[in-house]
């Protein structure tokens, strides 16, 4: 999208357009994380209909979403929604795959009521205040039992971070990576949702969680030699108890953590 970035209180209730920028395979971390955690949700829905919003100037992300959920339900129907009206036009010929679309709109969702929302990379030029406004329209529109998924990359998607919501609020914050791109796991603050950017200082739960891997990183250097990812599976697991957190797709560069673990308030 290339409009400016948004000042306090500007943001309009459609929202912005993004830079547009995207790459492909950019989302394959938060897509199989995705298919492999929400799963279970897609299976159930009565309309497997998911939404991804913002998907830029060019449709391949969303392409490569339906690839990957339709191996979850085969049945499931994907719907590219932008607020920029020339990349609906431009993408609509590449809707040749089965259950695959293209609509205008945005926070709004076009007026769909989708189990499962990917928002990768369109918050991020938002001010806290109103991309905790973006979340609350986005839940909304959820279906019932349905999920929105919120994050962002960077530009080859080797660092991630995404936060998954219900109807009800944020339940997990999500952190993922290269993990042999990776010199300290705190890099990974670079990519933490809005609301936990500023809180991210002493004091607060989102930086001890990054110090507590950081120290187990740390411990673990004596397992580097047996490459990055078991020294990463190693500080995961060291902080596993403490946080609660998932460690399950640890292997895949991943760790997940309740959102009541790192919530904005101080520790």
């Amino acid at each position: 999208m290339t409009g400016p970035r948004l000042a306090a209180g500007r943001a309009r209730a459609l929202g912005l357009p993004t830079r547009g920028t995207t790459n492909p395979n950019r989302l394959r971390r938060m897509d199989n994380w995705i298919a492999a955690v929400l799963g279970p949700v897609l299976r159930a829905a009565t309309e497997p209909l998911v939404v991804d919003l913002g998907y830029g100037a060019s449709p391949v992300t969303t392409v490569e979403l339906l690839h990957r959920l339709r191996a979850v339900r085969a049945d499931v129907r994907v719907v590219g929604i932008e607020i920029d009206r020339d990349r609906v036009s431009t993408a609509e010929p590449a809707a040749c795959p089965p259950h695959l679309t293209f609509a205008h709109g945005g926070f709004e969702l076009a007026g769909l009521r989708p189990v499962l929302v990917r928002a990768a990379n369109v918050l991020r030029q938002y001010d806290e205040d109103a991309a905790a406004r973006a979340w609350v329209t986005l839940q909304q529109r959820l279906a019932p039992g349905g999920v929105l998924v919120e994050g962002t990359c960077d530009e080859l998607g080797r660092r991630a971070a995404w936060v998954g919501l219900d109807r009800h609020g944020p339940r997990s914050l999500t952190l993922a990576c290269r993990v042999a791109d990776l010199a300290t796991p705190s890099e990974l603050a670079a990519r933490l949702p809005k609301a936990l950017i500023h809180p991210n200082v002493p004091g607060r739960s989102v930086h001890a969680l990054l110090r507590d891997l950081d120290d187990g990183w740390a411990a673990a250097a004596p397992l580097g030699a047996f490459g990055a990812r078991q020294r990463w599976v190693a500080a995961c697991r060291a902080v596993a108890q403490r946080w609660n957190a998932d460690v399950r797709r640890a292997r895949h560069g991943e760790i997940t953590v309740p959102w009541s673990a790192v919530s904005p308030s101080p520790t």
